[in-house]
């Protein structure tokens, strides 16, 4: 089966301006053809056609900071919402929000048990309709870091925590191991929770890049502070998120080990525009506000050595951070307090950030050979790009070449095959 998208406008991620769709031709989950060679395909019987004309098309946006099972909040009826049976459901009914709202790929850093990792291997293997997911476990922290909810006098945290405590070199690298050998896609370290003060040591960042990279895992860190971003860089990790209070050294060590920082301001925005209302105090609104400002800074100073700058949102770590509402904000971030032209943050959002899906070169681009994740508005975010905050404005959400049903609740239908004769022991 093959889908057609014509006319329209198109955006395909690389940068280039915006220019006149003639025909992009999807066979199965791949882009075949592109503008000027769509006469050799006609449409058959069997084909999809999505007619463009007035609209605008680009790559599914790709945020880079999801939290799918670290926050459940109280629910009536329910006992224990920290669980992980109930973990793992909460994530699989927030995908298909995710999906439906144009975001076709999100990287997880961080979630309780191993929901997040479950709830992507459904939908890999075609149980449930949500995004590509890229994910890590719970994330290693020593005391003092920012998911430790251990008591002091403890050497471990709780069961559900979405951190687990590591406090010496081999409790990093014995717990890098057992998520591997779980499947996570990447690791993720958390430093403490305003960068104060360093808590993950040299020694240990560098024990879990080398032993994650080493079994074909990626590596990323919560790194707010100075020494910690420094020391991630010298260490090889492949993504820095935050990097609030990072100096010119520090600055200049990321640069010149080519790692991208993806600052998540759309998270303290979110958080600096609450009330008490959601547990956010007046002083750690304040304190975020100011913290805000640091890190506009430190990210300008960033891009100006030639640092690539990510996108993410930090969706679903609180109640108010809902699912399907901010993903498209980070971009309007980027323009209204980096500088950065509409273009310039949708590669942030697409072609760009597919390295946090282990996906460089193969999504976040609308052209012949990558994967068909594409969307479709019906406003120009050129002209606007605060439209990929708006679902309402998408008319069509395509995921590897096939194009959602938005209607429907996300459990996908099962094509059950016969049954199969079973192998027999011989000998």
């Amino acid at each position: 089966m093959r889908l057609f998208i014509e006319h329209g406008t198109l955006i395909d991620g690389t940068g280039r301006p915006p220019r006149p769709n003639t025909t992009i031709v999807v066979e199965g989950p791949d882009i075949v053809a592109v503008d000027g060679n769509e006469a050799r395909h006609t449409v058959g019987p069997a084909d999809t056609v999505v007619d463009a004309t007035g609209q605008f098309i680009m790559p599914g946006l790709i945020d880079g900071h999801v939290h799918l099972s670290s926050h459940q909040g109280a629910l009536p009826g329910v006992r224990h919402t920290s669980s992980a049976e109930f973990a793992t459901l909460w994530a699989a009914r927030n995908v298909t929000q995710i999906l439906h709202a144009g975001v076709t790929g999100i990287s997880v850093p961080g979630g309780k048990w191993f929901a997040d990792v479950t709830v992507r291997e459904a939908i890999d293997g075609g149980l449930l309709e949500g995004p590509r997911v890229f994910c890590a476990g719970r994330a290693l922290t020593p005391h003092g870091g920012i998911f430790d909810a251990s008591d002091p006098t403890e050497d471990t945290g709780p069961r559900d925590s979405v951190g687990v405590i590591c406090n010496s070199v081999e409790d990093f690298v014995r717990e890098t191991r057992r998520q591997c050998t779980r499947g996570v896609n990447f690791v993720k370290i958390a430093d403490s929770y305003w960068g104060d003060v360093q808590t993950v040591a040299p020694e240990e960042l560098t024990a879990v890049v080398a032993e994650a990279h080493r079994r074909g895992v990626r590596v990323a860190i919560h790194s707010r502070g100075s020494g910690s971003t420094r020391d991630a860089a010298r260490a090889g990790v492949d993504w820095i998120f935050h990097a609030d209070l990072a100096t010119a050294e520090d600055l200049d060590a990321v640069a010149e080990a080519g790692i991208p920082i993806m600052p998540v301001f759309t998270q303290c925005l979110l958080i600096a525009e609450q009330t008490d209302a959601l547990g956010f105090s007046s002083p750690m609104r304040d304190r975020i506000r100011a913290q805000l400002e640091t890190s506009y800074r430190t990210i300008e100073e960033a891009r100006a050595r030639g640092i690539p700058i990510l996108a993410g949102t930090d969706s679903g770590n609180a109640a108010a951070f809902a699912y399907g509402r901010y993903h498209g904000r980070e971009a309007e971030i980027f323009v209204k307090h980096l500088g950065f032209t509409p273009m310039e943050a949708i590669v942030a959002c697409t072609s760009l950030n597919a390295r946090v899906l282990g996906l460089d070169g193969r999504v976040g681009i609308i052209a012949p050979g990558k994967l068909a994740d594409i969307t479709v508005w019906d406003e120009d975010p050129i002209a606007d790009i605060s439209i990929l905050q708006r679902p309402s404005q998408l008319t069509a959400v395509i995921k590897d070449g096939r194009l959602i049903d938005r209607a429907t609740a996300g459990f996908r239908r099962l094509q059950h095959e016969p049954p199969r004769a079973r192998p027999t022991m011989q000998g």
